[in-house]
């Protein structure tokens, strides 16, 4: 089951129905199968409480996954800052939905197995979200 949920920001203009299918299809893509997956939508403060909290990092950042999968089965929480999506979508001239919808498909590709640690990995992943987003219309 994927939820959406929204903590201290309104929710955001989504195609619930929509972007599931759509998770379900790319995780296919990977070989896994979804199971309990939670998009926690929030500000930058409540980002950087968990960030600080549970990682030790004194930083805002757009996403934080936490990670539950087994071999086949994806599952996770994954905290997505609203406020850092709105800024990232105007820095990089895109729309606020294309940015949501990239940094939404970024946590289910870490779930995935997919890593972004190093500049080589983060060509990968941006390839990687592209054609995902791609897929979504």
């Amino acid at each position: 089951m994927i939820q959406y949920i929204a903590e201290e920001v309104d929710f955001p203009h989504i195609q619930k129905q929509k972007i599931t299918r759509w998770i379900k299809e790319i995780a296919a893509e990977y070989n896994k199968k979804t199971g309990e997956i939670a998009y926690i939508f929030c500000s930058d403060k409540r980002i950087l409480e968990v960030n600080k909290h549970y990682l030790d990092h004194d930083y805002y950042t757009d996403i934080i996954t936490f990670d539950y999968s087994g071999k086949d089965l994806i599952s996770g929480d994954i905290f997505i800052s609203l406020d850092t999506v709105r800024s990232n979508a105007t820095e990089f001239g895109v729309t606020f939905e294309k940015e949501l919808m990239r940094i939404v498909i970024h946590g289910i590709l870490h779930l995935c197995g997919q890593d972004d640690k190093t500049p080589e990995l983060r060509l990968e992943m941006t390839a990687k979200e592209n054609l995902a987003l791609s897929k979504l219309n």
